[in-house]
């Protein structure tokens, strides 16, 4: 029999090199990642329940985490501050944690929420505008009843809704 090549040495078993580092690091009660992460305990069990965080091990009924899941969830907490949907943090987890994170991927999925933020902006400055008009209108005092009730009677689309009792619109 030949001697193994140098390629057919290596462990076939590295799968499992993450559950042992695990268990060889101090294990993180759930109590104490909540404080590291800023991250609600109920949001960490959820995340546990859809598989956006890998189920811990367990000591008896008690979870046990490390500075993997704290750096983890970090991430995850930090993508949904950002704005980014469950779907689109799992998307940019994978990238990250696949081991051949694609930067052009993460672009991509990032110029799409930025085309969306900045969509989300636009409908705020509209808002605004509005708002600022019904209050200026409500300062004048020139109109009869209350201006700022007459637009929210008003139709996104432009056009005006049926007024009830008779109110003037806009």
């Amino acid at each position: 029999m030949s001697p193994p090549k140098s390629d057919d040495s290596v462990c076939s078993n590295y799968r499992l090199k993450g559950y042992f580092t695990r268990m060889l690091e101090p294990s993180i009660p759930i109590g104490e990642l909540s404080r590291r992460t800023g991250c609600n305990i109920e949001t960490i069990r959820y995340y546990e329940r859809i598989e956006l965080m890998p189920e811990p091990p367990r000591r008896g009924r008690y979870r046990g985490y490390g500075s993997a899941d704290v750096g983890r969830l970090g991430f995850i907490r930090r993508s949904r501050e950002l704005g980014f949907t469950l779907v689109e943090v799992r998307a940019l987890l994978g990238l990250a944690m696949g081991g051949h994170a694609s930067c052009a991927e993460a672009r991509d999925l990032a110029a799409s929420h930025l085309r969306d933020v900045r969509s989300r902006i636009a409908d705020l400055h509209r808002m605004e505008r509005v708002l600022a008009d019904a209050v200026r209108a409500c300062d004048a005092g020139d109109e009869m009843g209350c201006p700022l009730i007459d637009t929210l009677f008003e139709c996104g689309s432009g056009e005006l809704a049926p007024c009830p009792q008779g109110r003037k619109m806009l």
